[in-house]
């Protein structure tokens, strides 16, 4: 930085503008907001500078630069009004965020945010900021710091009757109950955000979000029907917006049609005017998955989730889902392979189902021991043992009943002549 200031001015900016290098119109922006004149339109001038800055460093990866930008604006943000501070510092935050692999700065910049907005008594900034930091602790995987800053969070927010935070706090509980695999408080959370969505007007963005999450809840619960026209009003919401997360919620749309077994019509959905804006690999994975499902087959089914591993195994509520949908596969075709057999060489099936010896081992042992079926496993010889199904014997259920009626009229009797006696 130059130590000679610039006078905060159209022209200041427009040289800016104007500079044939990054770093060059950077160091022109510096200069500007070096200007210690305080009048209104030096000021916006200044707002503007720092603006243009944020974005330019932004674009140049300077994120650490952008963190120092934060705590030499402190003197100037002492002579602009709070609201404007507030917004200033939500956009530098957010454009820190967009530089790929600062999660860990972003943590210690909004700390920072935090202490100096408690300190300054800048209530309605800090608490967005805490906001933003416990969405943060979150992504982060650090989930007992997240809940006992929201849970705080929650109480002042409510006190002060802030519904539209309240609507982000409540919906950021909820994923956070949800990742903890806490169902009932996820869903006390998302009817709480529900709640204070329906008293004020939700941008649609955010209305998307409480359906995704709705949708997201609902598959949980195996609700696969009212799953999908969930994630249908969030993908219609996020469309209108082109927002990035209509892909996510047309996957979910197509998981839960497999789910259903109804996984002929993922095609048709894909090829839809709609979803042909999101043709790519994210697609790609669930169609894969589908054709495997429609032909019950395990190896089409491995061949997808080894090929499309990042868009299936490495989405948590995507690989939930297909871990649930192969192994009933897996179970379904093993009982149709074992069925005509009372001795056969676990080799023998592992060769039909085109598994490998040991996968197919470990599966039929969990099924016996969850009495899927009758039999042993014959690991010396290699073999599977099946057992025909034991007959329960009528007498003994016959027994019981007769026992239980006769305790009954007992009963019956010792009540009347307990009545004839008094």
């Amino acid at each position: 930085m130059s130590s000679s200031y610039l006078p905060a001015t159209t022209d200041s900016i427009a040289q800016a503008l104007e500079a044939k290098t990054p770093s060059e119109a950077i160091s022109i922006l510096y200069r500007v907001l070096e200007n210690p004149s305080s009048a209104p339109d030096a000021l916006r001038i200044k707002e503007q500078a720092i603006t243009n800055l944020s974005d330019l460093l932004r674009q140049e990866n300077r994120a650490e630069e952008l963190r120092s930008l934060l705590t030499q604006l402190r003197p100037f943000f002492a002579v602009i009004p709070k609201a404007k501070t507030a917004k200033i510092v939500r956009g530098i935050i957010d454009d820190v965020a967009k530089i790929p692999g600062t999660s860990d700065l972003q943590i210690s910049l909004c700390k920072e945010v935090v202490q100096w907005t408690r300190d300054e008594k800048r209530t309605f900034l800090r608490q967005r900021v805490e906001a933003k930091l416990a969405a943060l602790l979150m992504e982060n995987k650090e989930y007992p710091e997240a809940l006992n800053l929201l849970s705080g969070l929650i109480k002042e927010v409510r006190r002060l009757d802030d519904k539209l935070l309240l609507v982000d706090i409540d919906l950021l509980e909820s994923k956070l109950h949800f990742s903890l695999r806490n169902l009932p408080k996820a869903k006390a959370s998302l009817t709480a955000a529900r709640t204070a969505a329906n008293a004020i007007y939700v941008p649609p963005a955010q209305q998307g979000n409480i359906d995704l999450q709705s949708g997201i809840l609902h598959a949980e619960e195996k609700d696969y029907k009212t799953a999908y026209s969930y994630f249908f009003e969030a993908f219609e919401a996020f469309n209108s917006l082109e927002d990035p997360r209509a892909v996510f919620s047309l996957k979910y749309m197509l998981l839960c049609k497999i789910m259903v077994s109804q996984a002929d019509d993922v095609a048709g959905i894909i090829s839809s005017k709609a979803g042909l804006q999101y043709v790519g690999l994210e697609l790609d994975a669930m169609k894969a998955v589908a054709d495997a499902h429609a032909k019950r087959s395990l190896k089409l089914f491995e061949i997808a989730l080894r090929d499309f591993k990042a868009q299936l195994e490495e989405d948590p509520i995507v690989h939930r889902h297909l871990s649930s949908l192969y192994d009933t596969l897996l179970e379904q075709n093993l009982c149709r392979l074992i069925e005509p057999y009372s001795r056969v060489e676990i080799a023998h099936i592992a060769e039909l189902i085109e598994l490998p010896v040991d996968h197919v081992e470990k599966k039929l042992s969990q099924m016996i021991l969850d009495k899927k079926f009758a039999g042993t496993l014959d690991q010396g010889a290699g073999c599977l043992v099946i057992f025909d199904d034991p007959k329960t014997d009528a007498i003994y259920p016959a027994t019981l009943e007769t026992i239980s009626n006769i305790g009954k009229v007992v009963d019956s009797l010792y009540v009347r002549s307990a009545k004839i006696m008094a």
